[in-house]
C-alpha cells in the first residue's frame, strides 16, 4: 500500500508537468557529443580549433623553441671549442712545464758540477799547502832530530871517552886523551 500511495502521488506530480516519466527517459538526448544531430557542427569546431592550434605552433611556440635549441646547441658548440681551446694550452702549459723542469734540472747539475769542481780546485790548494807546510816541518823536523843525533853522538863520544879513561886508570894504566879519542872513534865508525 505503501508503494501505492507513492506512485500516486508521483504519477500526480508527472501528470501536472503533463510529461510522462517514461517518455522524458527516451526523449532526452544523452551526452552532446554522441549526438549525431550535431556532429558537422562539432567537425567544424574541431577543425577550426586544429588550425588555430596549428598555427599558433607553427608561427609562435615552434620558432621560439627551434631558436632555444639553436641557441643551446651554439652555446654547446662553443663550449667545447673553448675545452678543446684550454685543452690545447693546458697541454701547451704542461710541455712549457716539463721543458722548464729539464732545463731547471740540467742547470742545477752544471751548478753541482761546477761547485765540485770549484770545491776540489780549492781542496787541491789546500792539499798542496797541508803538503807543502807538512813537507818544510818534515824538513825541519830532520834537521832537528840530526841535530840532535849528531850531539847524541858527540854526547856518546864523550861519555866514552871518559868512561874508557876511567876504565885504563881503574885498570892501573895511564890514559891519554888522543889515544883514547882515536879508540873511541874507530868503534865508533864501526
Amino acid at each position: 500500500m505503501a508503494t501505492e500511495t507513492h506512485n500516486a502521488s508521483g504519477d500526480g506530480l508527472a501528470d501536472a508537468v503533463g510529461v510522462d516519466s517514461h517518455a522524458a527517459a527516451d526523449a532526452a538526448p544523452g551526452m552532446p557529443q554522441l549526438d549525431f544531430s550535431s556532429f558537422p557542427n562539432q567537425i567544424f569546431w574541431l577543425v577550426v580549433t586544429l588550425v588555430v592550434i596549428y598555427l599558433v605552433l607553427t608561427r609562435v611556440a615552434l620558432p621560439r623553441i627551434a631558436a632555444i635549441l639553436a641557441e643551446r646547441q651554439g652555446t654547446i658548440t662553443n663550449d667545447l671549442a673553448a675545452a678543446e681551446d684550454l685543452k690545447a694550452r693546458a697541454v701547451e702549459a704542461e710541455a712549457a712545464y716539463n721543458q722548464a723542469l729539464t732545463d731547471a734540472r740540467a742547470e742545477a747539475q752544471e751548478i753541482i758540477a761546477k761547485a765540485k769542481a770549484d770545491m776540489q780546485a780549492d781542496l787541491d790548494v789546500a792539499i798542496q799547502k797541508a803538503d807543502a807546510e807538512i813537507a818544510a816541518k818534515a824538513a825541519e823536523s830532520e834537521k832537528a832530530i840530526a841535530e840532535i843525533r849528531a850531539s847524541a853522538l858527540d854526547s856518546i863520544k864523550i861519555v866514552a871517552t871518559d868512561t874508557a879513561a876511567e876504565l885504563v886508570a881503574a885498570m892501573g894504566g895511564k890514559a891519554e886523551s888522543d889515544a883514547v879519542s882515536s879508540a873511541v872513534d874507530s868503534r865508533l865508525k864501526g
